[in-house]
């Protein structure tokens, strides 16, 4: 399935921009929702689970997201942001062997970067900031053939980063994977539909790194990404968790 360039040209603004100086003036809901405390990881009122070494549990990650995590779920991608106004986190790649095995074991890791104005807990169109919360992985696609994906994949030259995007960024969506943020699962990653309307933003996505922020996707290696192609399958449940530390572990 092909969406029009057109559309897709709409919807690749919502994922990178080619302006990384995070200044733009008239950003809408910039900031908006924003958690009281400060990314450092250290607020009062955390939970109590969260640093411990459960391996049971994915680390660093409280009760509130992890609950979320559903039960049949082997491969968890798991975003750790440094802060909650930062453009850096770091991607870590978490499973469990075995059909019985109710332990967590870190796979791979990879630095990334998020949102250039860092995380929020209410995401809105435009705002560069990058949502936090659990959201499944169903879906992949880019520019590029398939490389081998376990998921659906789709390969559209429609999302082809706009070549007035600075040439860092041009290849940004060569290979993506849909974050399951508004959107209709089950359909390219570019796939115009915004279940809970456009001012929620959408198209929030896994792609290769261009070096700063995003617009509200996660950026991380072509090796990373090509890695988590081949590795998360929809048989696992795959699903990504993502945020600041002080939001993660709230």
């Amino acid at each position: 399935m092909v969406v029009a360039a057109a559309a897709c040209g709409v919807l690749l603004t919502s994922c990178a921009s080619g302006n990384d100086d995070g200044s733009q003036k008239g950003d809408a809901g910039a900031g908006h929702g924003k958690s009281a405390g400060r990314g450092d990881g250290a607020q009062g009122g955390e939970s109590a689970n969260a640093g411990t070494d459960d391996p049971r549990r994915i680390p660093e990650v409280g009760d509130r997201l992890q609950s979320r995590i559903p039960k049949d779920s082997r491969q968890v991608v798991a975003v750790y942001g440094a802060g909650e106004d930062s453009a850096k986190s770091t991607v870590v790649l978490y499973t469990k062997s075995g059909d019985k095995d109710t332990t967590w074991e870190k796979a791979r890791s990879w630095p990334a970067h998020n949102g250039k104005k860092g995380w929020t807990t209410d995401h809105r169109e435009n705002d560069k900031r990058s949502p936090v919360g659990v959201f499944t992985l169903t879906d992949a696609g880019g520019v590029l053939a398939d490389p081998g994906a376990k998921f659906p994949y789709s390969e559209s030259v429609s999302m082809q980063a706009p070549h007035y995007w600075p040439k860092t960024h041009w290849h940004d969506f060569d290979y993506v994977i849909a974050i399951d943020y508004n959107r209709a699962k089950g359909t390219p990653p570019n796939d115009p539909t915004r279940p809970q309307g456009q001012a929620k933003g959408g198209s929030i996505w896994l792609h290769m790194d261009h070096g700063s922020g995003t617009s509200g996707c996660v950026s991380l290696s072509k090796a990373g990404v090509k890695h988590l192609l081949r590795t998360l399958d929809p048989k696992q449940h795959p699903v990504i968790v993502m945020g600041d530390r002080a939001n993660l572990r709230a």
